[in-house]
């Protein structure tokens, strides 16, 4: 007996206006559709993120200079002798210092494929040229891009940070560093074989499975942090498990203008480290202008993962100008259950002023019965009571210009994503007879195939999302 079933996820996704942008999708990849502005509505709700978030972070420190091109093992950080390894100049340094680091991939020591840093409070500035002159992030691209070369090596995160013995003093800003995992990560063969979830036209198959071999689950950033972070300006694509993943153990922390694309299980997950019955609101989260786009789930089977942003248990979410599209599930998971605290003791949350398009839900929140989810639309965020704030969300507009920075076959793979899953059971094949024999239960088999799943998505293209969607999203550093 056969049983064949058929998921069309581009049909649930369909929602809120989303049937409109598909319909000017096809215009786009057939190049028949024009790009146009914002509407002046979208235009009007930028903030400081489009003018303030390239400059230099304020140094109460050395300032160390690191240089692939140029440095060496043995410089001494200054700008006439760089160093050559972010991981050496991490060693170095002292609380109050920063660390300008020049364009090239860096791959911490000997290459191992990481870096990491344990209670310092030290901040990161990357997009700089050779010579320490100019800086830009998307020019001079700063990044830690590990290859298959790495994978014996490799830890459970590129950017490891545990720094939680100054939580009053203590400031870490992470500024123009970008991260990648497409070139160590498995992905089946770019062709038309059913079972290799290729869409045309892009670079690679599926991602093979994560959490053993071949492929081991590794996050872009993860630690635990006391005292204030900001993450800006860096690009987080084609994570195994998670672009950001940390706790936050008490402190005032921003992620701004930052694009996080093609990041499996979720973008961007903040938990909070203080114990809630006597350090409520200890910790707290803004995150706005950035750009999230293919969240995609856990397995290919795609039953659970796959978040844009995450409510967290235990710190506080502001959530604003953000473009969220794609979310194999959800962009915002509002999925956590503080209830058992006293109401003052909860965590707030606010998500407005955010542009969606192409999640399956826009917010997910649990079913009131049955165990399901709700997956609600933007335009229902009024309804949603974990929002304190929820103005304005809406979808994104049908004539953004953002779809056209966005790899088509990747978007047009994605909107047409399928599942297939075959179940065969035969009680009298004769391996189940001989089973049955032997007082073991009968068994069948199970295969899912995929049109699309976790696929590489090219970081050099990752860049050029920036100010794609005036005031929305990540914009142009300045």
């Amino acid at each position: 007996m056969r049983k064949m079933f058929l998921l069309v996820i581009a049909a649930t996704l369909t929602i809120s206006g989303n049937a409109q942008f598909l319909n000017k999708l096809k215009g786009a990849v057939s190049g028949n559709q024009p790009a146009t502005t914002s509407s002046s509505s979208q235009s009007k709700s930028s903030s400081s993120a489009s003018t303030s978030a390239a400059k230099p972070a304020a140094a109460s420190g050395k300032i160390y200079y690191v240089c692939i091109a140029t440095g060496s093992a043995r410089g001494d950080g200054t700008k006439a002798s760089p160093l050559k390894d972010i991981q050496k100049a991490i060693d170095n340094a002292v609380d109050g210092d920063v660390i300008r680091i020049a364009q090239g991939n860096y791959l911490g020591n000997l290459d191992r494929g990481w870096i990491e840093m344990t209670n310092k409070y030290v901040s990161f500035e990357g997009g700089w040229n050779d010579d320490f002159t100019e800086r830009n992030p998307m020019k001079y691209v700063t990044k830690i891009q590990p290859s298959q070369a790495q994978v014996g090596t490799i830890g459970r995160g590129l950017f490891l940070i545990e720094s939680t013995d100054n939580r009053a003093n203590g400031q870490i800003i992470i500024d123009g560093l970008c991260f990648d995992l497409g070139f160590l990560l498995t992905y089946a063969p770019a062709n038309d074989d059913p079972r290799n979830g290729w869409p045309e036209g892009c670079e690679t198959g599926r991602v093979m499975p994560v959490g053993n071999p071949p492929n081991p689950s590794i996050r872009l950033i993860g630690g635990k942090v006391a005292g204030k972070l900001i993450i800006r300006n860096c690009v987080f694509t084609n994570a195994s498990f998670y672009a950001i993943i940390m706790t936050n153990a008490g402190g005032d922390w921003e992620i701004y203008n930052n694009v996080f694309v093609g990041n499996l299980y979720a973008s961007v997950e903040i938990n909070g480290g203080l114990n809630q019955s006597t350090n409520a609101h200890q910790s707290t989260v803004d995150f706005h202008h950035n750009t999230v786009l293919f969240s995609w789930a856990r397995t290919k089977e795609m039953e659970d993962m796959g978040y844009g942003y995450r409510f967290r248990n235990g710190a506080d979410h502001n959530v604003h100008h953000n473009i969220f599209g794609c979310s194999n599930l959800g962009a915002l998971d509002g999925a956590w259950d503080d209830s058992t605290l006293p109401k003052e003791n909860r965590k707030i949350c606010s998500a407005y002023d955010n542009l969606f398009f192409m999640n399956k839900g826009d917010i997910i929140i649990p079913g009131t019965s049955g165990g399901n989810w709700l997956y609600v639309p933007a335009k229902r965020f009024d309804e949603v009571e974990l929002l304190t704030k929820y103005e304005n969300n809406r979808e994104l507009s049908a004539d953004s210009k953002l779809k056209d920075k966005i790899i088509q076959p990747y978007l047009k793979g994605f909107a047409s994503l399928k599942v297939m899953s075959t179940e065969s059971y035969d009680p009298n094949s004769a391996a189940n007879m001989y089973r049955e024999a032997h007082g073991l239960n009968k068994q069948g088999t199970s295969t899912t195939r995929v049109s699309m799943f976790g696929n590489r998505y090219n970081f050099d293209e990752a860049v050029k999302l920036f100010g794609a969607e005036p005031g929305y999203g990540a914009q142009e550093p300045k």
